[in-house]
């Protein structure tokens, strides 16, 4: 059975953060979006698996820098480019010969590559392989699903999909992460863009229903789900994902420094004399920080950063960043190589999101 992520696309409702840098790969818990499904396919017994990349070759390199030929997950890797972000079926199309080709029982799962799943998928794929269906869709009981595809299901069966629907058909979004079999390829091919000039993998999903395919379904029974497409999701995904934090310190903590709470400090990293980090938080390498800072809750630090006279709270540092400010940071997601500093004397609290190689003074 193979795998294919999904990580094209240009991550609009992210920029300025995306101008500049792959969504999939910004960090939460210092650990990029894309490793996520990446374990999780390696934890569900995939090691096949390949990775849908948009066409901008920057952005491709990007992402194969980051992840290689996969080796060091446990996998195998294989990259297929798409031209342009077509939707979710027209990806799965470009990847059929990769997907098909060694694939004796031409099974395969599909995992969106900025969707985290608290608990994994591997008993999901275990009942899928074991079946003889068509299609299994992952299913969650949200309060408002509205933004997501929503399936309406009625004594046990799949009866309609609908992608961001208007008027509400049921509490039950769609998971991103899809399992089919070669039949989902005769479905496609019938597809005509919708009203987002996309193809929609629901309208695939659908397809498959009215052709009498076997659809069944999963309502996951995971406490949490994310797809975190914007700032505060993103945030919130990475407080999730913190609360999870096991303890460790690889770094120095002076004497008269506070460290409570889970806090994970990478090696090269300082907590100097003077200065409060408040757990869950982790700090990337060589990272300094100094006196009259808090740190934390619900924070995390990247490589390579200097904070000092600060306090930063809820928010995500990605890297090389320099904050000296005496002001309170809350709720912000800073690019790589952001400056931050402060000609105001008055303590106020404030929210940024910042690209990468930017300067503020505040």
């Amino acid at each position: 059975m193979k795998g294919l992520i999904l990580a094209g696309g240009h991550g609009t409702r992210l920029r300025p953060i995306t101008h500049t840098s792959n969504k999939h790969l910004i960090p939460l818990a210092n650990t990029p979006m894309l490793f996520y499904p990446i374990k999780t396919l390696k934890e569900a017994g995939i090691t096949d698996i390949g990775i849908i990349v948009g066409h901008t070759p920057e952005r491709i390199k990007e992402i194969k820098d980051a992840v290689g030929d996969g080796s060091k997950f446990g996998i195998k890797v294989s990259y297929i480019e798409q031209d342009a972000p077509r939707g979710l079926a027209h990806a799965v199309k470009v990847a059929k010969d990769f997907l098909m080709k060694n694939n004796p029982d031409q099974k395969f799962v599909v995992h969106l590559g900025d969707n985290i799943l608290k608990g994994g998928i591997s008993k999901y794929i275990q009942k899928f392989k074991n079946k003889d269906v068509d299609c299994v869709i992952l299913l969650k009981d949200m309060p408002d699903p509205s933004r997501f595809g929503v399936a309406e299901v009625n004594n046990g069966k799949v009866i309609k999909l609908v992608e961001k629907p208007k008027t509400k058909i049921s509490n039950l979004a769609l998971v991103g992460i899809y399992m089919f079999n070669e039949s989902v390829f005769d479905s496609i091919q019938k597809l005509k863009p919708s009203f987002r000039h996309e193809y929609e993998i629901t309208e695939a999903i659908q397809g498959l229903i009215d052709a009498r395919k076997t659809v069944e379904y999963f309502i996951v029974d995971s406490s949490w789900w994310k797809d975190p497409g914007d700032p505060e999701g993103i945030l919130e995904a990475n407080r999730l994902i913190l609360d999870e934090l096991k303890p460790f310190n690889k770094g120095v903590i002076e004497k008269g420094a506070k460290v409570t709470g889970k806090v994970g400090i990478e090696e090269g990293t300082v907590i100097r004399t003077g200065s409060s980090v408040i757990g869950p938080v982790i700090i990337g390498k060589n990272c300094i920080v100094g006196k009259n800072t808090q740190i934390g809750p619900y924070t995390s630090i990247g490589d390579n950063c200097i904070i000092e006279n600060a306090e930063i709270e809820s928010s995500i540092l990605i890297g090389d960043s320099k904050i000296d400010c005496k002001q309170k940071i809350v709720d912000s997601l800073l690019g790589k190589n952001v400056t931050i500093t402060s000609e105001n004397t008055r303590k106020r609290e404030s929210k940024f999101v910042v690209g990468e190689n930017s300067i503020i003074v505040i």
